[in-house]
C-alpha cells in the first residue's frame, strides 16, 4: 500500500503559477502509475495529469501550461501550473495505482490510493 500526501496548493491571480508536490510513503513507489485530479465546487473530479511507465500524459485543458514530474528516489510528484485560469480552480487530489492502464488513466474510479487534496484558488 502507498500513502499520498499533498502539499503546494495556495491563492494566486490569474496568470500566476503554483507548484504541488505529492508525497508517497510506503510501497514501491516506482511501480505506481500516479495522476493529479481536481474538483471545483459542485462540479465532478476531472483529470488533470498522470505519470504512467516514464510516461506523461495531460488534460487538453491543461496542456502547455502544466508540467508534470516525478522523482521516484524522493518518492515524490510535482505538478508545476503556469498560467493558471480562473477556472483552474478547485482542490487538487493525487492518485495512484499499480494496475491502471492508459485507456482509464483519466477515470477516478481505476485509482485505489487518494491523498486529502490541496485547495487551489485562482482568482480574477
Amino acid at each position: 500500500q502507498v500513502q499520498l500526501a499533498e502539499s503546494g496548493g495556495g491563492l494566486v491571480q490569474a496568470g500566476g503559477s503554483l507548484r504541488l508536490s505529492c508525497t508517497a510513503s510506503g510501497g514501491t513507489f516506482s511501480r505506481y502509475a500516479v495522476s493529479w485530479f481536481r474538483q471545483a465546487p459542485g462540479k465532478e473530479r476531472e483529470f488533470v495529469a498522470a505519470t504512467r511507465l516514464g510516461n506523461i500524459y495531460y488534460a487538453d485543458s491543461v496542456k502547455g501550461r502544466f508540467i508534470l514530474s516525478r522523482d521516484n528516489s524522493k518518492k515524490m510528484v510535482y505538478l508545476q501550473m503556469n498560467s493558471l485560469r480562473p477556472e483552474d480552480t478547485g482542490v487538487y487530489v493525487c492518485a495512484a495505482s499499480q494496475s491502471v492502464i492508459v485507456s482509464t488513466l483519466s477515470r477516478p474510479s481505476a485509482y485505489a490510493y487518494w491523498g486529502q487534496g490541496t485547495q487551489v484558488t485562482v482568482s480574477s
